[in-house]
């Protein structure tokens, strides 16, 4: 799992290098206002909040730092990209842990859930593809789409499943 992490936070980062200042904080039209930096902090922010909660027995993605900084700075997003892959490979992948969120708009329903780290990876990766897909559709509206490929934001699943209907 932490190899397909890797390959997709790679994806990211060469996007990232490859994008103006002004690009990477423009705020979409087609995307209700949001920017790619901040579907790229919102992605960042996840995998964050696992390696960094995860030694304590649980993660909580509700309660991820939000930092500006990942949304407006893109040469920190890509250092953030690369501690982030690095701790990955250091990080205990094997070990069970509870995952807490609060999934209703209602303050005080929080649910504890038993889950593993390679599983929260798994929902890391999965929710950064989905942000991929919309990070696409941002680059569409800046007319940059050439700077990823076309499989950017496509779930591994669909791509199998291309490329089977293709043959």
């Amino acid at each position: 799992m932490i190899t397909y992490c890797k390959h997709n936070l790679q994806e990211i980062k060469n996007l990232v290098a490859s994008v103006t200042a002004n690009q990477y904080t423009y705020n979409s039209n087609l995307l209700s206002g949001a920017s790619i930096g901040q579907h790229i902090r919102h992605i960042l922010e996840f995998y964050l909040c696992l390696i960094n909660e995860h030694k304590a027995g649980k993660v909580n993605y509700d309660k991820r730092e939000r930092d500006l900084k990942l949304e407006s700075d893109s040469a920190f997003a890509i250092y953030t990209i690369d501690k982030i892959c690095i701790n990955l490979i250091l990080s205990n992948n094997e070990s069970g842990i509870l995952l807490e969120g609060n999934f209703s708009s209602n303050e005080s329903e929080i649910v504890t859930i038993e889950t593993t780290f390679k599983r929260e990876l798994a929902y890391c990766l999965e929710h950064s593809i989905h942000h991929q897909a919309l990070i696409k559709i941002g680059l569409m509206e800046l007319n940059i789409e050439h700077l990823i490929s076309e499989d950017f934001g496509v779930a591994p699943a669909t791509i199998r499943y291309k490329e089977k209907c293709a043959q």
